[in-house]
């Protein structure tokens, strides 16, 4: 181990004394220690908290492991929990939801009464479409209410959704709505982003040329330009609103808690991204607890998760964690640093935020703007900070703990995956913190560091991630591929879930995530397949092989890096590497732009034909190349 792991293992930073005061959870060791005992009981204590239309027969069904079933036999809905029981409540009038649009000129507000009225109108409409139980939608959209509106709408009437990123291209979303065979597909006519106009239904009219399956499309007004509208399959949201099928109560589906609530896609080590599924009752009970435990959720609290809806982290932290907690959730349209760099720290001041949960690229990028951005503006309000989609660097830690979080709020270092659907490593306000650690493993897991065997390592050495206990929120297969979900992540290691990731743990029992082991590069938190940047590559005519890389970036995390082996009769250049960075943009979003494009006479691969990133990540930095042993000359 480095002087400086030493040094950062032993940086300890304890929670101020009326953090401890005001937790919910006072005693961690207590409730890990129940949870560790009775992992069943622990669970069921959870679940027992919402409520069941029927009571589970069986909390774990273990018997077709990995395909593992939790509840069995509950009926549930995940969208009764998440709105219609709060109505209830004292918190029937209480603020839900909290939008600001990019440019600061909107603003809406809607209560658990209006959040209600406005799921059910938007799921009287997609049931008016002819979508029913188990039909598949897409919802590719821009950071606004009726984003959330059509995901709780989809759950209630118990229509599978499956949610695409709106910064992703044709080709992406083409691939995700063929792949889900969805019968209706839920847009905007654009979004805004930066200032810019994203032409989200242009795209989505593009991507449909190939999706026979889909028969309706839903359009929101927001950005109010012209976009072409093709007839019987196009349909405005807001007249569709002024039709008497869309008011009245909508009939809330009884769910078995097995029953699919959503399929997400994430990207793999091969070609094709895995369509991720989650169930009602499962996913309901991980995120309500691991979000009430961790970011200590009372009713008091403004929380801010600062993440798209088409990414995990907003479908579990964003939408459904806190709303089954009957937390007031702020959505913000724009990103951090548009039109200034202090623009979430005025909304933070503006609003009251007082949890506010980010990625580390986000802090990384703020932070080169200096202090005195967020200096301007009162962040007293806040009292936890949280960080989410890849490991935060100890210098960004410390620097979101001081400068934002004033020495005075707990930063919850989250690590967890869209397979998890939930956190799986992460401290609660009590715990003594490290800088750059995700601190231990949530109550009732047990993680382990191995090594290729699978025998555990010692404490401060480098290993595979595996977690060895089922849990409620866990992925329960890929949809419609089930064999690639063993072998993905259940057969390396028999018994224990494969992560991919790779970490250390230390003599205090601290988790250390290291990055990534197999061929997915995280770019800003967001995980993409260097199959998927490759194939988009191959399209361009010029191009003969390609293989891409990624390497470390001070803001990103990790930076897209490609090598490029052209065809004959295409020199090497600076405009055609420009264009093909163009290209794969156009391919799969922005977000997959690579840094730098060069050009190779021959990509180095194994005599089986495996190209050797390593090799090329190597000489990308200028480091020793290895073993080259296997190379194919």
């Amino acid at each position: 181990m480095s002087a400086r792991q030493v040094e950062l293992e032993g940086e300890v930073y304890y929670p101020p004394q009326e953090v401890i005061q005001q937790a919910v959870l006072k005693d961690w060791d207590a409730l890990a220690e129940f949870a560790q005992r009775d992992l069943e009981g622990f669970w069921a204590k959870e679940a027992e908290e919402l409520v069941w239309f029927q009571k589970w027969e069986k909390v774990l069904d273990a018997s077709q492991a990995p395909f593992y079933k939790w509840f069995v036999g509950g009926k549930v809905n995940i969208a009764y929990n998440a709105v219609d029981r709060h109505l209830l409540t004292f918190r029937k009038n209480k603020l839900a939801l909290i939008w600001e649009a990019e440019d600061g000129k909107s603003e809406r507000t809607f209560s658990y009464y209006a959040l209600n009225r406005e799921v059910n109108r938007m799921a009287n409409i997609i049931k008016s479409m002819g979508v029913g139980k188990g039909d598949r939608v897409t919802i590719y959209m821009g950071r606004i209410p009726e984003i959330v509106f059509a995901m709780l709408a989809c759950a209630k009437i118990g229509a599978i959704h499956s949610v695409v990123f709106g910064g992703f291209s044709v080709d992406a979303l083409q691939g995700r709505i063929a792949d889900s065979e969805s019968k209706l597909v839920i847009t905007c006519d654009g979004a805004y982003q930066n200032g810019k106009l994203v032409e989200l239904k242009r795209i989505v009219d593009e991507a449909l040329k190939h999706c026979p399956t889909v028969e309706n499309v839903i359009v929101v007004k927001r950005t109010g330009h012209d976009v072409p509208m093709e007839s019987m399959r196009d349909h405005w949201y807001h007249d569709m609103c002024a039709l008497p099928i869309a008011n009245g109560k909508c009939p809330t589906e009884e769910m078995d808690a097995e029953d699919p609530l959503f399929i997400l896609y994430t990207s793999g080590s091969t070609g094709k991204p895995k369509a991720i599924l989650h169930t009602h009752g499962g996913y309901m009970v991980g995120t309500y607890a691991t979000l009430k435990y961790v970011f200590d959720i009372n009713d008091e609290d403004r929380f801010w998760c600062t993440a798209d809806p088409g990414w995990i982290t907003g479908h579990s932290y964003l939408v459904y964690g806190p709303f089954l907690n009957g937390a007031t959730v702020f959505m913000f349209e724009g990103g951090p640093a548009y039109p200034y760099p202090n623009r979430w720290w005025q909304l933070i001041e503006r609003f009251g935020i007082t949890i506010f949960y980010t990625a580390p690229t986000a802090i990384r990028g703020l932070m080169r703007f200096g202090e005195a951005w967020p200096n301007k503006h009162d962040l007293s309000s806040l009292r936890l900070l949280g960080t989410v989609g890849e490991p935060i660097n100890p210098e960004a830690w410390k620097w979101f703990y001081r400068v934002i979080g004033k020495e005075r709020c707990p930063i919850m270092d989250t690590w967890w995956q869209t397979e998890t659907g939930a956190f799986m490593i992460t401290p609660t306000p009590v715990v003594p913190l490290k800088p750059g650690s995700g601190t231990r493993p949530f109550f009732g897991q047990v993680a382990e560091i191995v090594d290729e065997q699978g025998n555990p390592v010692p404490d401060g050495s480098e290993g595979y991630l595996v977690l060895t206990r089922p849990w409620p929120s866990m992925l329960r297969t890929i949809y419609k591929d089930p064999e690639r979900y063993v072998s993905q992540y259940w057969s390396k290691y028999p018994g224990k879930y494969m992560t991919g990731d790779s970490a250390r743990r230390d003599k205090d029992g601290y988790f250390w995530i290291i990055g990534r082991v197999d061929d997915v590069i995280k770019v800003s938190g967001h995980r993409l397949g260097t199959a998927e940047i490759e194939s988009a590559l191959i399209t361009h005519p010029a191009v003969a092989e390609s293989a891409a890389i990624g390497l470390p970036h001070e803001v990103k995390g990790q930076a897209i890096y490609c090598f490029v082996q052209l065809k004959p009769g295409f020199a090497p250049s600076e405009e055609l590497g420009e264009e093909l960075r163009q290209h794969v943009a156009r391919h799969m979003g922005p977000i997959a732009r690579p840094e730098e494009v060069r050009f190779i006479d021959k990509l180095p691969k194994t005599r089986s034909g495996k190209i050797m990133r390593r090799v090329l990540k190597a000489r990308a930095q200028g480091l020793p190349e290895g073993d080259l042993s296997t190379l194919e000359e």
